[in-house]
């Protein structure tokens, strides 16, 4: 029986040092991109290599497949801010009112958002309902990553695959964000693109609310304002409900109370088209059954770097 060797010391320190420089990149270099004038495709290459390079560093865990998803959540926030480095190039690029004639047409003559704000305007509890509303829209900040996290910690067979197409939809929509920048109701509607104004009911409540810090708070969470189609707050949350819902019925129920909350709220709020919201939910779809399709690549890339993750801990071969 032939004996398994080692891979050399000189090998696999080479291997552990050179992925621990692309995470150490990965993290440090979308921080001081803009002050060294980084080109976009450097920066592209090394945020996608970070996830890669954790999977190298660790065996597989718990531990490391939570490490993996946060750098590839890194990465996402970095290529999701990345167009609207050049406001003015993607001002030229934005699209506008193909959003508002599909949604008139669903509305019938009429947005949603605006026949919605029209009709609760005035109504008793509405200050209520629009504090809900946009609490509803701050928590997804969280919602996916503590979908996730419960996954993680109820249902652990089914964290890879529900990290992983949560991943891809993430991926996907900023993909979308760069190819098809287009512009939100709210944003629109200041510009007088719309017929009818329609009211950002998210600052209404946020400025009063947050005080000094909401100048802060929103110039951190806001940093690409045409990033609207599709709708990742609810591909995401869609994409979450799925993802518990194949885990247990009850707990998917209270994640698809959420998205429709969410769905809801993000029309009547003005942060989003129905138009954004129905293509969030095909992306959903979309990678829910592309998924079978990349698993051969996919696992060969896998296959990649568990061989590197082998050599950089010493794994005889």
């Amino acid at each position: 029986m032939r004996r398994r060797s080692r891979p050399p010391k000189a090998v696999r320190l080479a291997v552990r040092a050179g992925a621990a420089a692309i995470v150490g990149s990965a993290i440090a270099l979308p921080l001081v991109r803009r002050r060294l004038r980084v080109p976009g495709a450097v920066t592209l290459a090394v945020a996608a290599s970070g996830p890669l390079a954790v999977a190298v560093l660790a065996p597989r865990s718990r531990k490391r497949d939570v490490a993996l998803f946060a750098m590839q959540m890194w990465s996402f926030t970095v290529v999701h801010e990345m167009p609207y480095d050049d406001p003015e190039g993607l001002r030229r690029r934005l699209y506008v009112h193909y959003p508002i004639k599909v949604d008139s047409m669903i509305g019938r003559g009429r947005l949603p958002g605006e026949r919605l704000q029209a009709l609760l305007a005035g109504r008793r509890g509405i200050a209520a309902l629009d504090r809900l509303l946009t609490v509803t829209h701050w928590l997804w900040f969280f919602e996916p990553y503590a979908v996730l996290s419960w996954i993680l910690v109820r249902h652990p067979e089914n964290f890879p695959r529900a990290a992983r197409q949560m991943a891809a939809v993430f991926d996907a929509g900023a993909f979308g964000y760069w190819a098809v920048p287009t512009a939100p109701p709210w944003w629109s509607s200041q510009q007088g693109h719309t017929e009818e104004p329609m009211r950002r009911i998210m600052i209404e409540v946020g400025e009063p609310l947050w005080g000094r810090l909401w100048g802060p708070l929103y110039k951190a969470l806001g940093g690409n304002p045409w990033a609207a189609m599709p709708s990742l707050h609810f591909a995401t949350s869609v994409q979450g409900a799925v993802s518990l819902s194949e885990s247990s019925r009850g707990e998917g129920a209270v994640a698809w109370a959420y998205a429709l909350t969410l769905g809801f709220g993000l029309v009547y709020l003005g942060e989003h088209y129905v138009t954004d919201l129905l293509a969030g939910a095909g992306l959903v779809g979309a990678v829910r059954r592309a998924d079978p399709v990349f698993a051969p690549a996919v696992g060969r890339v896998s296959g990649v770097v568990q061989r590197l993750e082998r050599i950089a801990g010493g794994t005889p071969r």
